[in-house]
């Protein structure tokens, strides 16, 4: 297992991240999850003995079972609770009244608490923001965050799924008010949704920040279940179509991605996700999975190489459709080029 620096820190985080949205059975997430406690203890233990030090959860997961179950696995399996980079996420609701859901003081330090007692820690090591608030001034979350920081009960602090316009000014607010600053974003990204790369991964590379990649296979879609000819009879894309693709471009891709795969004679989804550890921009790849065989999958694509021609050729498949301003940057950029 290879290790990167989060961000700008001193903190090393390993490339693959275990995802545990899949940990509790809850009617919003039936579709996702529903494992029990010994199922979520063998995927835990199989992930650390891989050399993963990384789990990620969020409060919303399973209505707070997912972070009850991440908790206890810990405990059950007698892992060092220091040994661990433990994070997890607030914002969506938690309850039925008008406070019960965003990123102000009120509803934050309430959730944290809650957080705490259902991981069975005292500390989380990365706390996110899960999404954007339009009703919260980005100065009350960023000053709160601060707060937990300073209280002990936080060590980082980092976002998940916003734009690059708050995410610039929230980076601008902390670094001239000198508090904590997010350090990480969590973000969709894969070889079929490369949206990220106009705008969000450039602050990110300007910036320092880690980025955590979620729904590395798009939902599925980029597990080697479907293809042109026919799709699987069974996968959650079926059910849940989710995160939204452009079929017929993620269909290009994978007419590149079976053959190639064939040849080198791994998995599509081993295929995918090496593209995505040979983007420098990724620090780590968030796993989710249902069962023992499906993480190893996942995991064995560390092991996977590309040349700089399969590079290329993926790359070319799968690239954006040029878009302003974009394009003229790159028209622009012509005469300041160092030769």
């Amino acid at each position: 297992m290879k290790y990167k620096m989060l961000g700008d820190t001193g903190l090393l985080v390993s490339q693959f991240c275990l995802g545990t949205m899949t940990f509790g059975d809850h009617p919003i997430f039936k579709d996702l999850g529903g494992l029990n406690q010994e199922q979520a203890n063998t995927l835990v233990k199989q992930a650390v003995d891989a050399g993963i030090n990384f789990i990620d959860t969020a409060n919303v997961y399973a209505a707070g079972r997912s972070e009850e179950i991440t908790g206890q696995a810990i405990k059950d399996l007698g892992i060092q609770r220091d040994s661990l980079v433990l994070a997890t996420k607030a914002r969506s609701g938690m309850g039925p009244g008008p406070n019960d859901k965003g990123l102000s003081r009120k509803h934050l330090m309430q959730q944290v608490d809650a957080s705490l007692k259902r991981l069975g820690t005292d500390y989380i090591d990365l706390y996110q923001i899960h999404s954007y608030d339009a009703l919260t001034p980005i100065e009350e979350t960023l000053r709160v965050m601060d707060d937990l920081v300073r209280s002990g009960k936080v060590r980082y602090i980092g976002a998940s799924n916003v734009p690059a316009w708050l995410l610039s000014q929230a980076l601008s607010y902390s670094k001239y008010n000198h508090i904590e600053k997010f350090i990480s974003l969590q973000a969709y990204y894969t070889i079929a949704g490369r949206d990220l790369e106009r705008e969000l991964i450039p602050l990110l590379e300007v910036q320092k920040v880690g980025l955590m990649v979620w729904s590395p296979l798009a939902g599925g879609f980029l597990s080697g279940k479907y293809s042109r000819s026919g799709e699987s009879d069974s996968g959650r894309r079926n059910t849940v179509n989710f995160p939204p693709i452009n079929r017929d471009r993620a269909f290009d891709i994978l007419d590149v991605l079976h053959p190639m795969a064939e040849l080198k004679g791994v998995t599509v989804a081993q295929l995918s996700l090496a593209w995505l550890l040979h983007q420098p921009v990724v620090t780590s790849i968030i796993v989710g999975a249902k069962k023992p065989e499906q993480l190893s999958d996942n995991l064995n694509a560390a092991n996977v190489k590309l040349s700089d021609d399969e590079l290329k050729q993926l790359d070319e498949i799968s690239k954006l459709p040029a878009e302003y301003p974009g394009w003229i940057l790159e028209y622009t950029k012509a005469d300041r080029t160092l030769s």
